[in-house]
């Protein structure tokens, strides 16, 4: 998982309430057994004038021109402003995958569901939660001044405003440790890797059976 600390992005702003996961990453594009090629599709319904399917190539589909992330002035966003309780609806972690892989590193807004929250650590992706009043300046502000970008510092947990104005933020100490580190669930355990080796050693040292193979 990539590490955050300090992040630096244009910022495009999501200006819909409740946007759940199913706007997010379309039910159709689940069907994938794999964690990668998700930021294609993400918000396909609200990207794409045409239905989309998995596999399809992005270069021979209809973009919808009035569309946030289809607007010029917004290409290369990696810091999304949004409204209350986004990602909300259904649990598939496939909403931050999506997102991490569109390009996005953080998300402001007032409020998030859980388990969108939750999900959004675990992948690298930082979750900021603003009041709303915070947030609407920051959309009136981004929509005043193009190219409008925001410098995010974790470890300060603020956010840094063009003008040098900071917001700060709350962030759980552990999510916020693994963040710095790059330390997604798999990682925080290989950081035991000599010891689960060690146990691992000594268990079949007591019960070497354990180690037969049916063939």
């Amino acid at each position: 998982m990539q590490a955050f600390r300090i992040h630096k992005g244009l910022v495009a702003p999501m200006d819909r309430e409740n946007v759940d996961t199913d706007a997010i990453i379309p039910k159709q594009f689940l069907k994938s057994i794999k964690r990668t090629g998700f930021g294609p599709n993400l918000f396909d319904e609200w990207r794409y004038l045409d239905a989309g399917e998995p596999g399809q190539d992005p270069a021979t589909r209809k973009p919808n021109p009035d569309f946030v992330l289809n607007q010029p002035r917004y290409q290369g966003a990696s810091v999304l402003l949004a409204r209350k309780n986004f990602g909300c609806g259904s649990s598939r972690e496939h909403a931050p995958w999506a997102l991490d892989q569109y390009g996005f590193r953080a998300i402001i807004a007032p409020s998030f569901a859980d388990i969108f929250f939750n999900n959004s650590f675990k992948n690298g992706l930082l979750p900021i939660q603003l009041s709303e009043l915070q947030v609407d300046q920051l959309f009136n502000e981004v929509v005043a001044f193009p190219g409008y970008q925001l410098t995010i510092d974790l470890e300060r947990q603020v956010v840094v405003k063009p003008d040098g104005v900071e917001l700060p933020f709350d962030v759980q100490p552990f999510r916020k440790y693994c963040l710095l580190n790059g330390f997604d669930d798999i990682g925080l355990t290989l950081q035991h890797a000599d010891k689960i080796k060690a146990f691992e050693a000594e268990r079949l040292a007591q019960k070497p059976w354990l180690n037969n193979r049916i063939v």
